[in-house]
C-alpha cells in the first residue's frame, strides 16, 4: 500500500467490504464505469443515479444515450440485476457503502476564471446532497476531473453533515479514451486511487482487483491523484499540438508529416502514440483540463508555466483556423454559396460525443464565409448538431442573434449518409475518421459533385486512396501533392 497514505483516524469507523455503490451522474464516465463494475463484480449492487429523467430512461431503454463499442452488451447483460439506473437519488445515497461523484465539471463561462477555471457547481451540490441524506459511514469517491485540492472543499461540506454520518474521501480519476472506453475499463494501463486513510483506499482497491492486476492499481495521496489526471491530458494534448505545428511546416517545405511522425516515433524515448496530425483535438477533457491547469498555475503565481500550457490550446485553435483558410484559399478564395459536405461531426470515431469537436469550429468558420453545409455523422443526431452550432454562435450572454439563427437554419442540412452529403457539393471536408468513409464509392461520388471536386481530409483518412485518378483534388494535413 502507498507510503503516502495517512494513519487511520480514530474518529472514523472501520471499513468493510463494499456491497452497494451509488454513482451520481449517468454520463460518459459514470455510465460505462459503473456498468463495468457491475459486469465484473456480481456481488456488488451498483446504482447509477441522475436527476435527468430522460437520460435515465435512455439507459433503461434499447437505445443507450452513449455510443461505445461493446457497451450495449455489457449494460443489457447486468441491467436490472446488479446494475440499476434510477432517479431515486436520496435512497441510493442512503443505502450505499461507496458513492462516486461523476458529474460534469465544464469550464466556467462567467465570473472569476471564466474561460479557464472549472465550474464546480455540480460537485458542490453533490457534496451537499450526500451530507444531507447520508447515514452511517460512506466512502466518497471523486470520479469527475477536478482541480487540485477540490477534495478539501468536499471534505469541508461533508464535515458539516447533521445526520451523524462520517466520510472518507478518495480521488479515482478516469483515464478513458472515448471510442475505446470498454477496452480501457477491461484492461486499464493503471487505476489511480488517492486518499488519506489506508482502509478506505483498500476498499476501492479490492473492488477493482476483482479484474485488474494488482500491479496496475496505483495509490497516492489525494492531491497527487487529482493533479495526475490534469497532467496526463495536458501531456497527451501537447503531443497532438506539437505534431500539428510540424504539419504546417511540412506543408510549407513539401515534407510529409506522417513520415516525420513515423521516424520520430521509433525513438523509444518518444514513442508513436498521439503523433497523428489532424484538424485538431477535441473531446470533453483535453482543452478543459489544460485551461484548468493554466488557471491553477496563474492562481499559484506561476505565469510562465501558465503561458507554456496556454500555447498548447492556442496551437490547436490555430490548426482549425488554418484548415478553413486552406479550404477557402484553394477554392478560389471564396466558399460563399458553395455546398460543402461535412463528413463526421463527433470529435473522434466510435463515439457520439461532440464536445469541443473540431467539426463545430470548422463548420462555424465556413458558415461565417457563407458556405452551405451538408453534414453527415453515423452516430450524432441532427438535434445535437444543431444544438452545438447554436451554442458556438451564442454571444457572451448565451444568446443567439437572429442573424446567426437564420444562418444555421438556412445554410445547414443534416443528411443520413455520406454520399447524399456530397451530392452537388463543391467539396468534401473529412472531420472525423470514421472507417466507413474510406469505403465510400468515390467514383459515383465524383460523378455527382461540382467540378473541380475538392476533398479536404482533416484526418488523412483517405490519404492512401487514388482519388486524383478519379478527378478529385485531394488535400490532406501535413503534406503537399
Amino acid at each position: 500500500m502507498s507510503a503516502t497514505a495517512a494513519a487511520p483516524s480514530p474518529q472514523l469507523p472501520a471499513v468493510g467490504p463494499v456491497k452497494k455503490i451509488c454513482c451520481i451522474g449517468a454520463g460518459y464516465v459514470g455510465g460505462p464505469t459503473m456498468a463495468m463494475i457491475a459486469h465484473k463484480c456480481h456481488d456488488i449492487e451498483v446504482k447509477v443515479v441522475d436527476i435527468n429523467a430522460q437520460r435515465i430512461a435512455q439507459w433503461n431503454s434499447d437505445t443507450l444515450p452513449i455510443y461505445e463499442p461493446g457497451l450495449d452488451e455489457i449494460v443489457k447483460g447486468r441491467r436490472d440485476q446488479n446494475l440499476i439506473f434510477t432517479t431515486e437519488v436520496d435512497q441510493a445515497i442512503r443505502e450505499a457503502d461507496m458513492i462516486f461523484i461523476s458529474v460534469n465539471t465544464p469550464t466556467k463561462t462567467f465570473g472569476v476564471g471564466a474561460g479557464r477555471a472549472a465550474n464546480l457547481e455540480f460537485i458542490e451540490k453533490c457534496a451537499r446532497k450526500i451530507a444531507e441524506v447520508s447515514e452511517g459511514h460512506k466512502i466518497v469517491v471523486e470520479k469527475s476531473t477536478l482541480p487540485v485540492r477540490t477534495a478539501e472543499a468536499v471534505k469541508a461540506i461533508l464535515g458539516e453533515a447533521t445526520t451523524g454520518a462520517t466520510f472518507d474521501v478518495l480521488s479515482n480519476p478516469e483515464f478513458l479514451a472515448e471510442g475505446t472506453a470498454v477496452d480501457d475499463l477491461l484492461s486499464p494501463d493503471r487505476v489511480l486511487i488517492g486518499g488519506e486513510r489506508e482502509e478506505a483506499i483498500q476498499a476501492l482497491v479490492d473492488v477493482y482487483a476483482q479484474w485488474v492486476p494488482r500491479e496496475r492499481l496505483l495509490t497516492t495521496n489525494l492531491w497527487s491523484s487529482e493533479l495526475s489526471k490534469l497532467t496526463a491530458n495536458a501531456f497527451l494534448a501537447q503531443r497532438v499540438s506539437s505534431i500539428n505545428s510540424i504539419s504546417a511546416l511540412c506543408e510549407a517545405t513539401e515534407a510529409d508529416v506522417d513520415e516525420v511522425a513515423a521516424a520520430i516515433g521509433t525513438d523509444s524515448r518518444i514513442g508513436p502514440k498521439f503523433l497523428k496530425a489532424s484538424v485538431g483535438f477535441g473531446g470533453s477533457c483535453f482543452q478543459k483540463d489544460i485551461l484548468n491547469l493554466v488557471y491553477l498555475c496563474e492562481y499559484f503565481g506561476l505565469p510562465e508555466v501558465a503561458d507554456y500550457w496556454q500555447q498548447v490550446v492556442a496551437m490547436n485553435d490555430y490548426q482549425k483556423r488554418r484548415f478553413v483558410h486552406r479550404m477557402v484559399r484553394t477554392m478560389f478564395n471564396t466558399v460563399s454559396d458553395k455546398k460543402i459536405a461535412i463528413w463526421g461531426f463527433a470529435f473522434k470515431k466510435d463515439t457520439n460525443d461532440t464536445r469541443e469537436s473540431a467539426a463545430i469550429y470548422v463548420c462555424r468558420d465556413l458558415l461565417l464565409e457563407k458556405a452551405r453545409l451538408s453534414i453527415y455523422d453515423p452516430q450524432v443526431t441532427k438535434e445535437q448538431i444543431v444544438s452545438d452550432m447554436e451554442a458556438v454562435f451564442q454571444n457572451g450572454d448565451q444568446e443567439l442573434s437572429a442573424v446567426s439563427r437564420q444562418l444555421i437554419e438556412n445554410n445547414i442540412e443534416v443528411v443520413s449518409d455520406a454520399e447524399s452529403a456530397a451530392k452537388d457539393a463543391h467539396a468534401i471536408a473529412v472531420l472525423t475518421e470514421w472507417d466507413e468513409f474510406e469505403k465510400a464509392d468515390f467514383r459515383a461520388i465524383a460523378e455527382q459533385m461540382k467540378k473541380p471536386a475538392f476533398i479536404f481530409d482533416g484526418r488523412n483518412k483517405l490519404k492512401n486512396l487514388s482519388l486524383e485518378d478519379l478527378g478529385f483534388q485531394y488535400h490532406g494535413i501535413g503534406f503537399s501533392r
